[in-house]
């Protein structure tokens, strides 16, 4: 994992491959709400173009290397969140990532899911991009998604 600078965060994410999606509307809830220069970032799934990408229980029905994928794509939503919130990525700083892995009692790996989220977050952010993190195994989640990840960021 290389950590850069060069280049604005939109950059270094098309380097990668990779655009921010838009997220579609809730009735229910709203995907950020920021309080001062603070904002909390709802529950993402990894939806891309409106599809939930993956389904199932992480260590029984989805591989390791799957939900890593499925997790990145979590943390991407995540950024295009906190980007409705404060308009311009190079504004957004990481301050804590919550990532819930659907998985067996006895996977164990659950930060080896979470690393892929890091991983983007400070590829595209680089040092702003790292967080405290924690995660944690789960019984089920949202529509049978393996991964659903929660953020809180800041803006400058």
């Amino acid at each position: 994992m290389s950590v850069t600078k060069a280049g604005s965060a939109v950059d270094r994410l098309r380097a990668l491959g990779l655009e921010l999606p838009v997220l579609a509307d809730n009735p229910y809830y709203v995907d950020h709400r920021s309080v001062d220069s603070s904002i909390h970032i709802a529950g993402q799934l990894p939806f891309k173009d409106g599809v939930l990408l993956g389904q199932g229980v992480v260590g029984r029905d989805v591989e390791l290397e799957t939900a890593r994928e499925l997790a990145r794509h979590c943390a991407l939503n995540c950024l295009a969140a906190a980007v409705q919130a404060v308009g311009d990525l190079d504004r957004v700083r990481i301050v804590q990532m919550l990532v819930f892995v659907a998985s067996t009692p006895d996977f164990g790996l659950q930060s080896r899911v979470a690393n892929a989220a890091s991983e983007l977050l400070i590829e595209v952010l680089g040092e702003y991009g790292r967080h405290a993190r924690t995660a944690i195994g789960v019984a089920g989640l949202p529509l049978n998604t393996p991964v659903e990840i929660q953020m809180v960021c800041t803006a400058v």
